[in-house]
C-alpha cells in the first residue's frame, strides 16, 4: 500500500512538472520571440504559444516512454544543466534589480548587492564545483576544497577592486526612496534601454564565456555516457 501511494504521487508531481515547465518555456519563449503568450487567450488568438506548449509536452511524453531512453542520465544531466545556468540568472536578476527604470525608489541598496554578490560567488563556486564533478567522477574531497579555496580569493580580490574602483553616474546618484507605496513599471515600450556600465560589461562577457564552456563540457560529458551506456 505504502508502495502505491508513493507510485502515485510520483505520477501527480510527474504531471505538474510537466505542465509547469512546458508552460513556463512556453512563455519564456513568447517573451524572446515577441508573440503573443497567455493562457487568458484562446488557442486561434495565440497559435504560436499554445504550440510550443503542446509540443513541449509531446516532447516529454515520447522521451519517457521511448524504450531504451537513459531516462536517469537525462534527469542527472538536466539538473547539472540547472545548477550551471543559475548563477548567470541570478547575475540578470541583480542588475534587473539594480535598474531605476524598472523598480524606481525600490531599486537595490549597497548593502543588498554585497550580500547578493557573496550568494552569487558562492552559488558559482558550487556550480564550478557540480560541473567538475559530472566531468571527473573520481574528484577527490582535496579538489573540491581547493575550488572553493581558489574561488573564495579571486571574490575577494574582485569584491576589494570594485569597492575602490569609481562607480557609474547612475551609482553616484542617491535613490528617492519616497513613493514606494505609488509606484508602478511603466510599460516596456516606454522603458529606456539598459545603461550597463564597463564593469558590468566584463562581468557579462566573463559569466557568457564560462557558461558557454560549461554547458558544452556538461554536453560532451552526457553524450558521451549515453553514447559508450555509462
Amino acid at each position: 500500500m505504502p508502495g502505491v501511494l508513493f507510485a502515485i504521487a510520483l505520477i501527480d508531481a510527474s504531471i505538474i512538472g510537466a505542465a509547469a515547465v512546458s508552460l513556463s518555456t512556453a512563455y519564456a519563449v513568447g517573451d524572446v520571440l515577441s508573440f503573443r503568450h497567455s493562457l487568458h487567450r484562446k488557442v486561434t488568438d495565440a497559435p504560436v504559444f499554445y504550440a510550443v506548449y503542446f509540443g513541449l509536452i509531446v516532447v516529454a511524453a515520447v522521451l519517457v516512454v521511448l524504450p531504451g531512453a537513459p531516462l536517469g542520465l537525462l534527469t542527472n544531466a538536466v539538473q547539472t544543466l540547472a545548477g550551471v545556468l543559475l548563477p548567470s540568472a541570478t547575475v540578470f536578476l541583480l542588475l534587473l534589480s539594480n535598474d531605476r527604470a524598472v523598480l524606481g525608489p525600490w531599486a537595490n541598496t549597497r548593502r543588498v548587492n554585497v550580500f547578493t554578490a557573496v550568494v552569487i560567488a558562492a552559488m558559482v563556486m558550487l556550480s564550478i564545483i557540480l560541473t567538475a564533478s559530472v566531468l571527473f567522477p573520481s574528484m577527490q574531497s582535496a579538489h573540491i576544497l581547493a575550488i572553493l579555496g581558489t574561488g573564495t580569493v579571486l571574490a575577494l580580490l574582485a569584491g576589494l577592486w570594485m569597492a575602490f574602483a569609481r562607480p557609474g553616474e547612475q551609482a553616484m546618484e542617491p535613490i528617492d526612496r519616497g513613493g514606494r507605496s505609488t509606484w508602478r513599471m511603466p510599460p516596456l515600450a516606454q522603458l529606456p534601454p539598459a545603461r550597463l556600465t564597463p564593469l558590468n560589461r566584463v562581468w557579462l562577457i566573463a559569466l557568457r564565456a564560462y557558461l558557454v564552456l560549461a554547458v558544452g563540457l556538461v554536453v560532451f560529458r552526457v553524450t558521451q555516457l549515453a553514447l559508450h551506456g555509462g
